[in-house]
C-alpha cells in the first residue's frame, strides 16, 4: 500500500511556495525595522515609568500582540512578550508576571494535549488510504459525465466537500487533513468543469467554521464546551453569571447563519462564472497516484471500526481525547501501518497540530495576566461610560476588535481566553443579556479563522487547492474566504447581540 501525503509538511510549505510566487523577500524591510525600534524603546521607557505611558495595560498588552503578529512575530513569542510588558507596566514584577503566565497554562494545556491526539488520528487515518479511495471512486464516477451533466456533477462536489468538512470537524475529528488528501486528485475533474476554485475554499472554510462553531461535538465540542462555556463561566461566576451547556449553540446559531449565507453568496453569485485552469503533469499525477492506492477488506473493515469508535468513546466519555486515542490504537493494530511505526505516525500528526495546541496553551496564560494587572475592570467601566447607552454601537466595535485580534494569529480556539477577561464583564455591564454576552465572545473569536493568512483553515484549502501550483494563497483563499465568511458572520452576530 503507498503510504498517504505528509501532510504536515504540505500544510507548511504553502506559505513557502507562495513566496516563491511573489518574490517576498527572507528580511523584514527597514520600515518594519524602524518602527519596531521606535515601539521598543517607547514601551522600554513606558515599563522603566508607567506614568509617562498613559495607557490602560490592558490595552497595551492586546496592542502590542496584534502589532507583533501583524510584523510577522511568531505567536507564540508575541503572547508572551506582550503578557510581559502588559504586567511590567500595570506594576507587576518579572516574577509576578511569569507566575501568573504559569498559574493558567492548565486549561489551555489541557485542550492542546486533545489537539495532539486529534492529529496522531487525522495522520493515522491518511495513512489508511481511505481518503485517496474516495477521491478515486469520485473520479470514477465523475470522469465520465456527459457535459450536458457538468451542472449536476458540480452541485454533487460541492456536497461532497461540505459533508467531508462536517464529518472533518464533528464525527471523524482529522480537521483539515482530509484536504490535501481528497483535493489534489479531483483538480482534473475541476479543470473539465471549469469550476472557479475559489468557490471551492469558501465552501470548505465556511462548512469547516460552522461546523464547530454549532455542533458539539469533535472540535465543535473543545471550542463550544471546553473552552467558550469554561471561559465563560470562569470569567462571569464574579458578576453571577452562569451558562449552561444548551444555551451556547443557542447563542452561535445566528452567527454561524451568518457563515452559511456569506458561503451562497459565493456560489451563487461571487465565483458563479467559469474559469480556466491547465491540466498540467501535477494535477495528472495527483489522479494517478490514487490508482496505486490498495485497500484490503479486513483493512477498511478496521478504518470504519477505528472511525465509529471514535464517536462512541467521544460522546459516551464527553472526551475527543479519549475517542481519539482508541480509535488511533484500533488503526495501530489493524495493520494499516506497521507496528514499529507507531512513533513516526503520532510524531507526524503532532507536528501538523503542535502550533495550535502550544498556541491556546499560552493564550491562557496570557488571559491570566490581563486578569492579574487589575486593569479590567477600570478598562470595562470607562468603555461603558463611553459608549453610554449605544448598544448596537458597542456590538459593533466588540465584533471588529475581535475580527482584527484574530485574524492577527488566525485562530478562533486561542482567541476566546484573550477576548472573555474583557467581553463578559463589558456586555454585561452594557445591558446585554448572557445569550447575548456568549454570542458577541463566541463570534468576536471565530472572526477572523476564516480568512487569516495564518489560519489552519485557509493554508488546509490551499494545500489541496494548489496541488498543481494554480492557487495563490492570499488572492484565492484569504481574500475570497475572508469577505465571505466574516462579513456574513459580521452582520448576523451583530444581529443575535441585538435580538437575543
Amino acid at each position: 500500500m503507498t503510504k498517504a501525503l505528509n501532510l504536515s509538511s504540505q500544510i507548511q510549505n504553502v506559505e513557502a511556495m507562495n513566496e516563491k510566487v511573489t518574490n517576498v523577500p527572507n528580511t523584514p524591510p527597514f520600515k518594519v525595522i524602524s518602527i519596531a525600534c521606535v515601539v521598543c524603546l517607547i514601551l522600554g521607557f513606558g515599563i522603566l515609568n508607567p506614568g509617562s505611558l498613559p495607557i490602560n495595560s490592558v490595552v497595551l498588552a492586546i496592542g502590542l500582540m496584534i502589532f507583533l503578529c501583524v510584523a510577522r512575530v511568531p505567536v507564540t513569542i508575541a503572547l508572551i512578550a506582550s503578557a510581559l510588558v502588559g504586567g511590567l507596566h500595570s506594576g507587576l514584577s518579572t516574577q509576578e508576571a511569569i507566575a501568573a503566565i504559569n498559574d493558567n497554562l492548565l486549561v489551555g494545556s489541557q485542550v492542546g494535549m486533545t489537539y495532539i491526539m486529534v492529529g496522531a488520528l487525522a495522520v493515522a487515518l491518511a495513512r489508511s488510504g481511505v481518503l485517496d479511495l474516495l477521491a478515486r471512486k469520485l473520479v470514477s464516477m465523475l470522469g465520465n459525465e456527459d457535459t450536458r451533466h457538468q451542472n449536476k456533477v458540480k452541485w454533487l462536489l460541492y456536497g461532497i466537500f461540505m459533508v467531508a468538512s462536517i464529518l472533518s470537524q464533528n464525527a471523524v475529528p482529522v480537521h483539515i487533513a482530509f484536504i490535501p488528501v481528497m483535493i489534489p486528485p479531483l483538480l482534473v475533474i475541476f479543470n473539465k468543469l471549469r469550476i472557479d476554485r475559489r468557490a471551492i475554499a469558501c465552501i470548505l472554510a465556511c462548512s469547516i467554521s460552522s461546523s464547530y462553531l454549532l455542533l458539539p461535538t469533535g472540535f465543535g465540542a473543545i471550542f463550544l464546551n471546553e473552552i467558550l462555556l469554561a471561559n465563560v463561566n470562569e470569567v462571569g461566576s464574579a458578576y453571577g453569571l452562569a451558562v449552561t451547556a444548551d444555551m451556547v449553540p443557542k447563542a452561535m446559531f445566528l452567527p454561524v447563519m451568518g457563515i452559511l449565507a456569506g458561503m451562497l453568496v459565493a456560489i451563487f453569485f461571487t465565483y458563479r462564472k467559469p474559469r480556466d485552469y491547465t491540466t498540467n503533469e501535477a494535477a495528472q499525477q495527483h489522479l494517478d497516484k490514487t490508482k496505486d492506492t490498495v485497500l484490503k477488506p479486513f483493512q477498511l473493515v478496521m478504518t470504519l471500526v477505528a472511525i465509529s469508535v471514535t464517536l462512541v468513546f467521544q460522546i459516551t466519555f464527553d472526551s475527543l481525547l479519549v475517542g481519539a486515542m482508541i480509535g488511533f490504537m484500533i488503526l495501530s493494530i489493524s495493520g494499516i501501518f506497521r507496528w514499529n511505526q507507531q512513533d513516526d505516525v503520532f510524531t507526524e500528526g503532532m507536528r501538523m497540530m503542535v502550533q495550535i495546541a502550544v498556541i491556546i496553551t499560552i493564550a491562557s496564560g496570557f488571559a491570566g495576566v490581563l486578569e492579574a494587572t487589575g486593569e479590567i475592570k477600570p478598562l470595562v467601566q470607562a468603555s461603558a461610560e463611553m459608549i453610554g447607552d449605544h448598544k448596537a454601537l458597542a456590538a459593533a466595535i466588540m465584533l471588529i476588535v475581535g475580527l482584527f485580534i484574530t485574524i492577527g494569529f488566525g485562530d478562533s480556539f486561542a482567541s476566546v481566553p484573550i477576548l472573555a477577561p474583557i467581553y463578559i464583564p463589558l456586555a454585561l455591564t452594557l445591558g446585554f443579556s448572557p445569550m447575548a454576552a456568549v454570542a458577541l465572545l463566541g463570534a468576536s473569536a471565530a472572526l477572523g479563522d476564516a480568512g487569516s493568512p495564518a489560519s489552519t483553515i485557509t493554508l488546509g484549502a490551499t494545500s489541496g487547492l494548489n496541488a498543481d501550483g494554480q492557487h495563490d494563497h492570499v488572492r484565492d483563499s484569504v481574500i475570497p474566504t475572508f469577505m465571505h465568511a466574516n462579513f456574513g458572520m459580521m452582520i448576523f452576530a451583530w444581529i443575535a447581540a441585538m435580538i437575543l
